[in-house]
């Protein structure tokens, strides 16, 4: 299954809007969320703080990742979200997405990235894949969404 990696365009909200709203894992306050930092990338990409790219196959869109630098850091970056059509997954496109978001990330000098997600059961593919690509869980806030349900705080050392 070929795809092509861009970055977002203005075109691409609402496929990107019905993309967050398959992911099961994803509450209508994090759609919300994830919603808004569309919106504030689209409205101003290059001062937004975020830097959005997309996956498509056949021009499709299906996958999309938001990553930005961490402010007030020398070379820290967050990965805020990533997001793949349940029936894509598994075929690599998150992967290169992620992946092409490290490269840029490196290029800017980025020293270090940051993903904060979920102790809950429903996360634990999203946390399994991060692991799968050396990101290691530094920190576990108790309670912290709700309680029984921890904030990982996930870490990547980037070489130089």
């Amino acid at each position: 299954m070929a795809h092509r990696i861009r970055p977002m365009l203005s075109s691409d909200k609402a496929t990107l809007h019905d993309i967050l709203n398959t992911i099961p894992e994803f509450s209508s306050d994090d759609v919300l969320v994830a919603r808004e930092v569309i919106d504030n990338y689209l409205r101003d990409p290059a001062g937004s703080g975020y830097n959005v790219l997309v996956a498509e196959i056949e021009k499709d869109v299906v996958a999309y990742i938001c990553y930005g630098p961490t402010p007030l850091t020398k070379g820290t970056w967050d990965i805020y979200w990533m997001a793949t059509l349940p029936e894509k997954q598994g075929h690599g496109i998150g992967s290169d997405l992620l992946g092409l978001a490290e490269s840029k990330i490196v290029e800017s000098g980025g020293r270090l990235i940051m993903i904060e997600t979920s102790s809950r059961s429903d996360y634990e593919k999203a946390l399994h894949f991060h692991q799968n690509h050396c990101y290691e869980v530094i920190c576990r806030l108790s309670d912290f969404y709700a309680p029984g349900d921890d904030k990982l705080i996930l870490q990547k050392k980037l070489g130089r």
